[in-house]
């Protein structure tokens, strides 16, 4: 018996069409409602009958009519039908809602300020849903590691990841007040030779700094005395009057409005690379990462809140 219901369970189809024609009481209605032919349905009728070696239905010209088994199998194909439905939509419903574990990596200093406050509310809306948080400002492996998405700014190389552009990103070059009084103010990025420049440090080497000049970007190495592996410090020091600095906009953007920096060398400000979602390509995006990246969307309107 287990086998005969196993058999059942691999030809659900012939189920259906057997459920089709007892209710519709023709073999053509029940075709044209699954969409097959009417030679189609009574094959797998009998495929059906001959695997449950009973006679199912009585034909005849006129009209088809259950047998007393096929009345007893119609009410338990009728149930089978109505659970496989029911699994489905419990199936769907369950892909719409956010659930688990949301697992999230984000720069530093521009996850803490710009995207946690969105995360804080996304968490409040579903209830049935963790966060995992790791702040990194180096790119980790998404796939090896287990993450669902991460918010970067810049490009992404890795082929088995999905980039979604979220918002315009830029460097701005500034400096404090008072070291523009003392020092004045560069023009051109060629006179950037005579100013304390605050240099950053990537892995040990010097980044270069990005203008734009005859629609073209250049990357003009710099110079200090100071030379810092962390933005937070390079803001730090240029706040206190040490020099020149290049940052992203989502740092300096709130102070140059402030007043206590003051943006330089405009007509050649490169544009950034974007802030972008990166996340392990998937055909079916889990709802708690697609909800997530939809609220952030929504929230920042593709815009550079950030930016003065």
């Amino acid at each position: 018996m287990a086998n005969k219901n196993h058999l059942l369970l691999d030809n659900l189809f012939d189920v259906l069409v057997f459920v089709r024609v007892s209710e519709t009481g023709n073999f053509t209605s029940a075709a044209e409602k699954l969409q097959i032919s009417r030679s189609a349905a009574g094959k797998c009728i009998q495929r059906l009958e001959n695997r449950v070696s009973t006679r199912l239905l009585h034909r005849t010209t006129r009209q088809i009519r259950l047998s007393e088994e096929g009345e007893r199998f119609y009410l338990h194909a009728k149930r089978i039908l109505s659970e496989v439905d029911d699994a489905e939509n419990a199936l769907y419903e369950g892909q719409q809602t956010p659930s688990g574990t949301l697992r999230i990596d984000l720069p530093v200093v521009f996850g803490r300020h710009y995207v946690l406050p969105v995360l804080q509310d996304f968490i409040a809306q579903w209830a049935d849903v963790e966060i995992d948080v790791s702040f990194s400002d180096d790119y980790c492996d998404l796939v090896q590691e287990g993450i669902d998405v991460a918010i970067r700014i810049g490009g992404n190389d890795d082929s088995r990841l999905v980039r979604k552009v979220l918002a315009p990103h830029r460097l701005i070059t500034c400096a404090s007040p008072d070291y523009l009084a003392r020092k004045g103010i560069p023009e051109t990025p060629d006179e950037l030779a005579a100013h304390e420049c605050l240099v950053f440090c990537h892995r040990g080497r010097r980044v270069a700094w990005q203008f734009s000049r005859d629609k073209q970007i250049i990357s003009l190495p710099v110079t200090g005395r100071m030379r810092l592996g962390d933005t937070g410090a390079i803001l730090d020091a240029a706040l206190a009057g040490n020099g020149i600095c290049q940052i992203g906009a989502f740092l300096a953007g709130p102070l140059i409005a402030q007043g206590k920096l003051i943006p330089l060398l405009n007509p050649f400000s490169a544009p950034g690379e974007p802030v972008c979602a990166v996340y392990p390509s998937k055909q079916f995006l889990p709802p708690k990462v697609r909800q997530f990246l939809t609220l952030l969307e929504t929230r920042w309107q593709g815009k550079a809140i950030w930016d003065y």
